[in-house]
């Protein structure tokens, strides 16, 4: 087969699963982009495989590579709404929508955990901004990991850690999906291998993203090796499983069954 274009997302949380897939050219070319941007090339058409929001696998007809993902199992600091008032009084809510898996949490828990119906709204992802023009902001990725709540006067909800709450499963933020025949058995086996070296190589990435920073390194490291969860085992399926439920119940997204690439 031809090299597989591999649509990957430019976060901190995915560096363990691209891990040496640069050095397989024969297999892979890979470009990087928000995951929101990931699952529109997806969609068009334009990236063979992407690391998607889990949500868009519901949008289009594809295939799970099995065994990977981005999830966590309690708290994962990097996606959360950060809110001026107690949540449960929340009237307007800032949206980031560089991912649409995170929206759907959101609402999902809006409705499901605490009860209320606030008024949302999409903006860049800009803290002050955000907070200047809401109650509460959602905020994902490399900003929420790093982002000061008490210097804008909010309180940190971990998404990762309400979902917990809420359901007792794991959480599944992103996986890599594509159309039917989209990559081949050695492509999905490399992809597979890539998460395993990714995470035997948490510490030098860790390192390497810090570039001499030590509290940064230390932190990039307990998030790589602590938080976060690369696998797709039998409970993060349910967990995922039961995502989509509820995206489906609240009217979010298409009902459609779990598939996977051989």
């Amino acid at each position: 087969m031809r090299p597989a274009i591999l649509g990957a997302v430019s976060y901190l949380n995915t560096r363990p699963l691209v891990r040496g897939l640069g050095e397989r050219p024969d297999l892979f070319s890979v470009r990087f982009d928000v995951p929101s941007v990931c699952a529109a090339l997806l969609h068009e058409g334009r990236v063979d495989v992407g690391l998607i929001p889990a949500v868009e696998y519901l949008r289009g007809d594809y295939a799970i590579v099995p065994g990977v993902a981005i999830g966590s199992d309690g708290p994962v600091q990097s996606v959360a709404i950060f809110t001026r008032v107690p949540i449960e009084r929340v009237g307007t809510l800032a949206l980031d929508t560089s991912s649409r898996t995170s929206v759907a949490l959101t609402r999902i828990l809006c409705a499901r955990l605490w009860g209320v119906a606030p008024i949302f709204t999409e903006a860049e992802p800009d803290m002050h901004r955000m907070l200047s023009g809401a109650d509460a902001a959602l905020v994902i990725g490399d900003r929420a990991l790093e982002a000061d709540a008490a210097a804008y006067g909010a309180t940190k909800i971990d998404l990762g850690e309400a979902w917990k709450a809420m359901t007792g499963l794991p959480f599944v933020y992103a996986v890599w999906a594509g159309r039917t025949g989209a990559v081949d058995r050695e492509q999905v086996e490399a992809l597979q291998v890539a998460r395993r070296r990714g995470e035997r190589e948490v510490a030098a990435i860790a390192k390497e993203v810090a570039a001499g920073d030590a509290a940064g390194e230390r932190r990039a490291l307990v998030y790589l090796r602590d938080t976060l969860k690369y696998g797709l085992g039998d409970r993060e399926i349910a967990g995922l499983e039961r995502f989509h439920a509820l995206a489906v119940e609240l009217g979010l997204a298409p009902s459609r069954p779990l598939r996977f690439f051989p």
